[in-house]
C-alpha cells in the first residue's frame, strides 16, 4: 500500500476549511472548463469525494473506435479523400504534373481540415459530455505533442487526439507503446526514417528527455542505443507497420543492461528507472494543482508510488490527486493564469452561449499564442507566466470583451459591415432582461446592485475580490439598475478583470 503524504490525505469539510463554493468551482476549472452556478451548487451537493468520482466516470473507447460523439466533419471539403487509399488512387495513371496538382489541391484541403478538428474539439471541451476526459485529452496533446505544420495530414492529427482520449486515465505503458507506434508522432520525431543504416535519434531522445525521465536522468549512450532499438518502427498511411530490413536486430546497452532490446524493452527499462513515476506524478500535479518545488519532491514520490503500485494504471494515481489538501490549498485555489483555450472555453461556457464565430475564436487563440494541434516545439506550450506580456494581454482582454457583446476583437466597426458575429450575449443579455431560467434568477428588475455584483462576480471569477474593486463595480450597476447596456458593461469589466485571468 502506498504511504501516505500530508499533503495528500482526503480534504475534510470542517470548522477551519469549508467545503464551499469556491472550492466546488476549483474543481470544475481544474477537472474541466469551469462550471455554471447550477453545477458549482452541484457539485457543492455532492461533496469532494462524489463529485471526484462524477468527473472521472467517463468510458475509455475501445481501441477499434474513433470518438463516442461523432467526429470532424471532412465530407463538405472538397478534394479532401476519405483515406490514404482513396489519395494513391486519385494518382494512379496520371502524369506528373497532374500528379502535383492533386498534392497541391490535397495541401489546401487539408489546412481546412486540420481546421475542422481544432473546432471539433473546441466544441467539444465547452458541451461534450466528459469535461475531464477532454481536459486530460489537452494535457496529453502538450506532452506528448504533434503539430499540424510538421504532420500534414488532418486524419492522422485526429486519429493521435483520439489515443490521447483513449488513453488519458488509462495504462501508462500501454498509453507510450501506443503513441511510439503513432502515424503522426512516428512523422512528427522523424522515426519514419530511422533505420539501421542510419539511425534518428530524435525520438529516443524525447521518449526520454520529454515523455518519460526528464533532463539527467539517461545519457547520451542511452539515446543513441534506444535509437536502435526503434529502428524500422514506420507507418503506411495511418497503420503503423514494422519494416524488419530496416531494423537493427543486435544487442544494445541500456541504463546498464545489454540485450537484443526492441522499442518495447526500451519503454519497460524506462519505466523501471526510479526517476520515472515521480516525473509523470509532476506533469499531473502541475497540471491540475500547482507548479511544484523542491519541497514538493517527496509528495510526488508518493503518487509515483501510487502509479507503480497501481500496475501504471493512472485513474487512482488522479483520484487521489484531486482528493488532496494539497489540490484544495492556497498554493492552487485561484493560482493557475488561464491557457488561452481555458479563457476562452471557459468563458463561452459561464455565459450560457453557443460556441461563436469558430474562425474568429482561432484567430484570437493565435494571437495568444495556444491553438489545438499546433504547439510551438516538442516541449508543448510553456504555460504559467508566459501565457501574458504586453501583447497577448491585450487580445485577451478583446476577446473577453467581445465574448461578453462587445466588438470583434481587432476588427472593431468593420465587423457590422462584414457580417460576421457581434454581440454575442445578446441572448444572454434578453435572458436578464426576461428573468428567463433559474442561471438568472438575479435580473437586472429584481435585484440591489450590490446583489446584481455578487451575482456575476460569483458566477464568473468565482473567488472573492477585493473591496475597492466591488465597490467598483457596484458603483456602475447603481447608475442605472434597469440598463442592459449598465449591466453588459459590468459583465465586460468582470471579465477583463486581472482576477478573471486565473483559475
Amino acid at each position: 500500500m502506498a504511504r501516505t503524504h500530508p499533503m495528500l490525505v482526503p480534504f475534510k469539510d470542517s470548522p477551519e476549511t469549508r467545503w464551499d463554493e469556491v472550492k466546488a468551482a476549483h474543481l470544475l476549472n481544474r477537472a474541466g472548463f469551469g462550471g455554471t452556478p447550477e453545477e458549482v451548487q452541484d457539485v457543492l451537493a455532492m461533496g469532494p469525494e462524489k463529485a471526484v468520482d462524477a468527473l472521472m466516470d467517463f468510458p475509455d473507447a475501445p481501441m477499434d473506435e474513433q470518438s463516442q460523439t461523432g467526429g470532424p466533419d471532412f465530407s463538405k471539403l472538397k478534394d479532401y479523400p476519405k483515406s490514404f487509399q482513396e489519395l494513391r488512387a486519385m494518382m494512379v495513371g496520371k502524369t506528373e504534373q497532374e500528379r502535383k496538382e492533386i498534392r497541391q489541391k490535397f495541401q489546401a484541403a487539408n489546412r481546412e481540415a486540420v481546421t475542422e478538428v481544432a473546432l471539433w474539439w473546441l466544441r467539444r471541451m465547452a458541451n461534450g459530455p466528459f469535461p475531464l476526459q477532454e481536459k486530460l485529452t489537452f494535457m496529453w496533446h502538450g506532452h506528448f505533442t504533434t503539430s499540424s505544420k510538421d504532420e500534414r495530414s488532418a486524419l492522422l492529427m485526429w486519429n493521435q487526439n483520439e489515443i490521447l482520449r483513449r488513453f488519458c486515465t488509462g495504462n501508462f505503458k500501454q498509453f507510450v507503446r501506443t503513441i511510439s507506434r503513432d502515424p503522426a508522432m512516428l512523422d512528427y520525431l522523424n522515426n519514419s526514417q530511422n533505420r539501421k543504416a542510419h539511425p534518428n535519434e530524435n525520438y529516443a531522445r524525447e521518449l526520454m528527455e520529454l515523455f518519460t525521465l526528464g533532463i539527467g536522468n539517461y545519457t547520451e549512450n542511452d539515446i543513441k542505443e534506444s535509437a536502435r532499438a526503434f529502428t524500422g518502427w514506420a507507418h503506411d498511411g495511418d497503420e503503423y507497420i514494422f519494416r524488419r530490413g530496416d531494423h537493427d536486430d543486435g544487442p544494445k546497452t541500456f541504463m546498464g543492461r545489454t540485450g537484443n532490446f526492441g522499442g518495447d524493452e526500451i519503454i519497460d527499462i524506462i519505466l523501471q528507472n526510479k526517476a520515472c513515476a515521480p516525473y509523470i506524478a509532476g506533469r499531473f500535479v502541475k497540471y491540475f494543482a500547482y507548479e511544484p518545488d523542491a519541497a514538493d519532491q517527496d509528495m510526488l514520490a508518493t503518487l509515483g508510488e501510487t502509479l507503480v503500485q497501481a500496475n501504471w494504471d493512472m485513474r487512482p494515481m488522479l483520484r487521489q490527486l484531486l482528493l488532496s489538501k494539497a489540490f484544495y490549498s492556497e498554493k492552487a485555489i485561484g493560482t493557475q493564469i488561464k491557457s488561452p483555450v481555458q479563457l476562452v472555453v471557459q468563458a463561452v461556457r459561464q455565459l450560457g452561449m453557443a460556441f461563436p464565430a469558430p474562425r474568429v475564436i482561432l484567430g484570437s487563440l493565435k494571437q495568444m499564442g495556444q491553438v489545438p494541434l499546433d504547439p510551438p516545439n516538442v516541449k508543448g506550450w510553456p504555460g504559467g507566466r508566459l501565457w501574458v506580456n504586453t501583447s497577448t494581454l491585450f487580445v485577451r482582454y478583446n476577446t473577453m470583451s467581445w465574448l461578453a457583446g462587445g466588438e470583434l476583437p481587432a476588427l472593431g466597426a468593420r465587423s457590422a459591415k462584414r457580417g460576421v458575429e457581434t454581440g454575442v450575449s445578446s441572448a444572454l443579455a434578453a435572458r436578464l432582461a426576461n428573468g428567463n431560467g433559474p442561471s438568472y434568477s438575479v435580473t437586472k428588475t429584481d435585484g440591489t446592485p450590490e446583489e446584481i455584483v455578487n451575482y456575476w462576480v460569483g458566477r464568473l471569477i468565482q473567488r472573492p475580490i477585493e473591496r475597492d474593486k466591488r465597490l467598483e463595480l457596484t458603483a456602475i450597476v447603481a447608475q442605472d439598475p434597469t440598463s442592459i447596456a449598465n449591466l453588459k458593461r459590468l459583465i465586460q469589466l468582470i471579465v477583463v478583470m486581472p482576477d478573471y485571468q486565473l483559475c
